[in-house]
Order: structure tokens, then sequence, then C-alpha cells
């Protein structure tokens, strides 16, 4: 692709192998989202009336969905990262009148919609929260899943006499998504980092406290992004107050406010943005007892969706001016945004787009608060 940048496709059905040179050929973009939510990929080829893609290998089953995986790898300064690990999930093809302009579309996701794919009816009597993961991700070890699990600090145990967990008419990922969320956690696949390998990480959401580079911008010639804007949301943090009853008459109400702080993602910023007066009721916690609704109001704490960080980034930048893949999940500092918005931030998510000589990344980042609490990043 470009001196110091190399890709690597793998193609077939349940073990993958290098992308045979027709289809490298015929190969125009390639484009992987990855994300705390499921990620996917789209690869576009651009195929005429006697390309072998059309004629031989579409017919023969070579891009069919759900059977064909697909793993990306991208070689940047001898350091090799798999950016996307799944399987086909639908193809297109657009054919035109004009030479050369008749392209087919493969679309997919990672290696979790394999888990999307039956709906399961599963007892799982007295068992905690980890088990119960490692027993719902067994069946897709053959896939090189490997679970990382986190245990929730509160963990509510039913005894089998008094009443099952058990999944119900549900797919193992719908499952596994549920029950994160009832005690704060995520549930994602992370490709990688070995070849026909992911991570099933299942816990709270962490960020790896892990600087990367730095993203320099209106700095003349340090400068390593196209572009870099910022946003302060004042509206996104509010008070919750939970309301229980009391574990001895279970008549009074007790109620619980809890403020918008996120304590597994520290601000980042000396000026912390201020919740809102506006109290969100969460009525629906006085019906459980008191360890299960301890559990989900420690979920509550943890969770990002209901503790949004207020000050946002988006931007993009080229991987080659970058000397590196800027890597979802992580940390990344900031300079030349001025006071205010300079420092660390939080990596949510990043967009590779791959073409033939180019290779770059759109990506967002958040954290809570201006003005850094660090004096200094990683350059």
């Amino acid at each position: 692709m470009l001196k110091g940048v190399y890709l690597t496709l793998m193609i077939g059905p349940a073990v993958p192998v290098n992308a045979p040179k027709v289809v490298m050929d015929a190969l125009t973009g390639i484009q992987v989202t990855n994300s705390k939510e499921r990620s996917g990929f789209q690869i576009s080829f651009s195929v005429g009336k006697d390309s072998a893609l059309l004629n031989n290998m579409l017919p023969a089953g070579y891009f069919d969905p759900i059977t064909t995986r697909v793993i990306i790898i991208a070689t940047v300064q001898g350091s090799p990262t798999v950016l996307m690990d799944g399987f086909v999930t639908n193809h297109q093809l657009s054919p035109s009148s004009e030479p050369g302009k008749s392209t087919l579309t493969i679309t997919g996701e990672d290696i979790s919609v394999a888990m999307d794919l039956f709906e399961l009816i599963i007892p799982l009597p007295a068992m905690p929260d980890i088990a119960k993961v490692y027993t719902v991700l067994a069946p897709f070890s053959f896939l090189g899943v490997v679970p990382v699990v986190i245990p929730s600090p509160i963990s509510p145990i039913l005894s089998p006499t008094d009443k099952w967990n058990s999944i119900n008419k549900q797919t193992p990922l719908a499952y596994l998504k549920s029950l994160a969320q009832n005690c704060g956690n995520v549930f994602y696949i992370i490709p990688g980092p070995s070849v026909g390998q992911s991570i099933a990480y299942f816990g709270p959401e962490i960020n790896l406290p892990i600087p990367q580079a730095a993203l320099s911008v209106n700095m003349d010639a340090h400068t390593n992004v196209d572009a870099l804007s910022f946003t302060m949301d004042g509206l996104a943090k509010k008070i919750r107050v939970y309301t229980i009853f009391d574990p001895i008459t279970k008549k009074i109400t007790i109620p619980i406010p809890v403020p918008n702080v996120n304590v597994l993602k520290p601000p980042m910023g000396l000026r912390s943005t201020q919740p809102i007066w506006k109290a969100g009721f969460a009525g629906e916690f006085s019906k459980e007892k008191p360890d299960a609704a301890l559990q989900k109001i420690m979920g509550d704490i943890m969770s990002s969706s209901k503790n949004p960080l207020a000050v946002k980034g988006n931007g993009s930048l080229d991987v080659l001016r970058y000397k590196g893949i800027l890597r979802a999940g992580m940390r990344v500092g900031v300079r030349g945004g001025g006071i205010a918005y300079d420092g660390m931030y939080y990596v949510d998510s990043v967009t590779h787009n791959i073409k033939p000589g180019e290779y770059k990344q759109s990506f967002t980042l958040s954290r809570d608060g201006i003005v850094s609490d660090t004096s200094f990043v990683r350059i």
C-alpha cells in the first residue's frame, strides 16, 4: 500500500487463508469500525464482465454470508494489528454501464454475529454472573474466542429452591448484553491480538491506561491530524434519585440521590462539568431486594450510557503522518487545542478507511471537564 504500511486480507469458510492475487488486485477500499458496540467492516472490489470474482468466485460461494470468515490485518512500521475478525453478513453487486465502475461490496460484522444467530433456553441455577458468562461463551471457543471476565463487585445468587435464572428464548449475544447492562458492565469483542483469535470482554467499561502518541493540531510541522474539533454539552449530566423500600417493613420508601459521576472514568479535567439539577427518578428499584437493587445502582454508577462525558472530540488523521494506528479503548493525548481542551482523552471509537495508497482514520474522543489535569502528554 504505502512505504512502511502493509495490508493482509484473509478470507475463507471457518478457517480463512490469504486472499488470492485476483482478489487483492480487484480491491478498491476497506472500511473497518471498532467501538465498544459491535464492530463491522465493508470491503469494495472493482469487477468487470470478465472478472473472476463475478464469474467464478461469487457463484462458487467464495463470499457467501455467515459461512465466510474475514480477517483484516494492518502492519505499520513492522507492527501487525488485527483490525477485524468477523463474518460476511451480506454482499451487494452494483453493475454499471461505464467501464471499470461495476462494484462488488461485502459487508460483515465481528465474531459476535455468530452469537446472535439462534435463540436458546438454558437453565443457570445458583450461578454467579461470572459463571454464567463462561457457560454461555464456552461453545464459541472453536472460533478462537477467549473470554476475559471481570467479576461484578455485587453478584446476587438465587437459591435453586427459590428461583432459577435461565436464558429464556434469547440469543447468547442478547443475553450477555442484558446481563452486562444489569450490573453496569459491557460486553464486546476485541479482535486479536493473534490472528484467528478474539477477546470476548465482559466487565466494567474501562480504557486501558496506556497513552498513545499525542494528536497534534495547529502546530505547523508537528501537526499529525487532518482535522480535530471539540464540543462541550452542558446538558449531558443530571442527578438521579433511586427509591427502595426499607428491608424491614418494606413499606417506607428510601430515596438515594446519586450524582452523575462515572467512578471508572476519571474526568481528566480540572474543571468538571456540573450536573444540571433535573432529577431523574428510578422507581423500579423499589421492587428489588436490597442486594439486587444495590447491584443495579452500582451498575448505573459504572455505566457510561447513564454517565455520559460532556466533552467530545471528533477528527481524522493519516496513519503515515501519525506514524501508527490509533486504537479504540485506550487513551490518547491532545496538544494544540488550547488550554481548555489540551490533555488526555478516552478513545471511544475508530473507523479505518483503507484504499490503495491511502490509510486514514476517523475517531471520536471523550472526557469530562476542561483544562487538563496533567502537564504533559506522550509525543
